[in-house]
């Protein structure tokens, strides 16, 4: 039985993907599947009416007619279909290198991502969670200061058999010294992947990389990446930025944008104050579906996460823009001019950790019920190292409103609004409101603690009625007993007191014998009889 010719292909209106969708006639019914020759007939027609491009996410509307019987017809309708976005051609670079100085001294040893986070968490276990929950798993980690915790954190939880991903690679970029240059520092966050560009370039010789992912380090959010990206190829952009609606009175702190209805990013501030920061004000009612009073929200700013076409970025950082350092003060304000640069607006939970407000906020709010924001998700969770620490132990303890990080050990103590990092140590009569504990990497034997105060010394974690509020707790910190720390209404000269939370840093030693100043809820004065102690760290005295 002769299979079923088509001669004529008649192109209609639309653009489109082509599909079957009806057969009509005798002849059309002897197309069958096990005859390979009518497939590949209908296989070229198909391309033809795709202009000889082959499968692809526009075409156009055919009808094909038999030779054999021109009353008999192949009808191939519209049928929209879009080009979806494979995230094995989409590498993510995670900026991680800088001072952090508005967080310190919580890095004044650590790199900000290394900073911990949520009990048991990393900064950077943030955007590296979310690269592997969006299905992307190539990643380079960009490093300069104080990095080697860092590292270590990479290490033990991606590279050194932690987390478990396919076809992938995670890989550390460090600064460093190359020939003929002056210095090897980062000078930017675009400097620190021109400094790279060269690996970048080398990986995509053998890797099919379509789109280059640019993220920040010290960020608290959950995003799938790939329907920015899906957005970014929708648009055709070369420049896609992830951008989120903000209030008047954090607004100064981002770089702003305008967008047209299209999408199109048409004015890029970075940072404006006074008037320029007036000027950047938009109508942000279109994210009525997504948000609560809009209103309150009249400004859109970049979330410092972008995605760019691999040949645009490459282009930007080697030609047409090899002087300048930073993305978002130099590159982006021109780019948008000639390029065409998108905006994806994303209205879930997002927190910049850029200060120390903002970071003990962040925190803080995670003891909140119901919370803006959860570490726990079934399908998408947050990766971290593995500890494989016993469950935490408490003893006639009242808790409330908390997070309990594993392998405490928690003695008659009471625990409000706080979070408690791994292994900590809280003993009988202690107390700890609004605070955060980041924990200890290490235990100490009951030997060893026994030994330590015998000898006049404080092991680590929280002694005996002590009383904490307000205080970020750093790692490894060793806190006497009958010690009081404070920050509310404290009476201490403005030079040397600054509001906002407490720090106390890491290895700080603070015991009942210290000739230290006390700070209580109205006043700070040198104790009299029996001494107590309290830091003597940043926005103290």
């Amino acid at each position: 039985m002769s299979s079923m010719q088509f001669s004529s292909v008649l192109p209609l209106e639309g653009k489109a993907c082509i599909s079957p969708v009806r057969r009509e006639g005798s002849a059309s019914e002897r197309l069958k599947v096990g005859d390979s020759s009518s497939i590949r007939h209908e296989r070229a027609s198909r391309r033809m009416c795709n202009g000889g491009r082959g499968p692809a996410a526009t075409g156009a509307q055919c009808v094909l007619t038999s030779d054999a019987s021109p009353a008999d017809t192949l009808v191939l309708r519209t049928s929209f279909r879009r080009n979806y976005a494979d995230p094995n051609e989409v590498a993510a670079v995670i900026l991680g290198g800088g001072t952090g100085t508005q967080l310190f001294p919580l890095t004044s040893t650590r790199a900000t991502p290394a900073v911990p986070i949520g009990g048991c968490y990393r900064l950077i276990d943030i955007p590296m969670s979310n690269c592997f929950n969006s299905g992307i798993n190539k990643i380079f980690v960009m490093t300069q200061f104080n990095s080697a915790s860092l590292n270590r954190h990479i290490h033990r939880t991606y590279l050194g058999g932690g987390i478990n991903f396919t076809d992938g690679s995670v890989e550390v970029l460090a600064a460093t010294q190359m020939p003929g240059e002056a210095a090897g520092w980062f000078r930017g966050t675009a400097d620190a992947v021109r400094k790279f560009i060269w690996v970048l370039e080398d990986y995509y010789k053998n890797k099919s990389i379509e789109h280059i992912l640019i993220l920040s380090g010290d960020q608290l959010y959950r995003m799938d990446y790939m329907e920015l990206v899906q957005k970014h190829v929708d648009d055709n952009a070369d420049i896609t930025l992830s951008c989120a609606p903000v209030g008047e009175s954090r607004a100064s702190e981002y770089g702003l944008v305008k967008f047209d209805s299209s999408g199109r990013v048409v004015q890029f501030s970075e940072k404006p104050k006074g008037d320029d920061l007036e000027a950047m004000k938009v109508d942000t009612s279109f994210l009525n579906f997504a948000i609560d009073d809009p209103a309150k929200y009249p400004y859109i700013a970049s979330m410092g996460v972008y995605v760019f076409k691999r040949d645009v970025l490459l282009n930007l950082l080697k030609s047409r823009y090899a002087e300048l350092h930073d993305f978002g003060s130099e590159i982006l304000p021109r780019a948008l001019h000639d390029h065409n640069v998108q905006a994806y607006v994303f209205t879930d939970y997002w927190e910049d950790i850029g200060t120390i407000r903002s970071f003990f906020d962040a925190n803080m709010a995670l003891c909140e019920q119901p919370p803006k924001f959860e570490f726990y998700d079934p399908k998408t969770p947050f990766f971290t190292s593995p500890r494989y620490l016993p469950p935490t132990k408490s003893d006639k303890c009242r808790i409330k409103e908390a997070i309990i990080s594993h392998g405490c050990f928690l003695r008659e103590c009471k625990i409000e609004h706080s979070i408690i990092g791994v292994r900590s140590r809280l003993n009988s009569g202690s107390e700890l409101k609004n605070a955060m504990m980041m924990g200890a990497d290490s235990y100490e034997t009951e030997d060893e603690i026994s030994r330590l105060m015998s000898e006049g010394k404080v092991p680590i974690g929280v002694g005996e009625n002590t009383k904490i509020s307000n205080c970020i707790i750093d790692m490894n910190a060793r806190i006497g007993r009958d010690v009081v720390i404070s920050n509310k209404e404290v009476r201490c000269p403005p030079s040397e007191f600054k509001p906002g939370p407490k720090i106390l840093k890491k290895t700080t030693l603070v015991s009942e014998t210290m000739p230290l100043c006390a700070i209580s809820d109205r006043e700070c004065k040198k104790p009299t009889g029996r001494r107590r102690g309290t830091t003597s760290g940043p926005g103290s005295w």
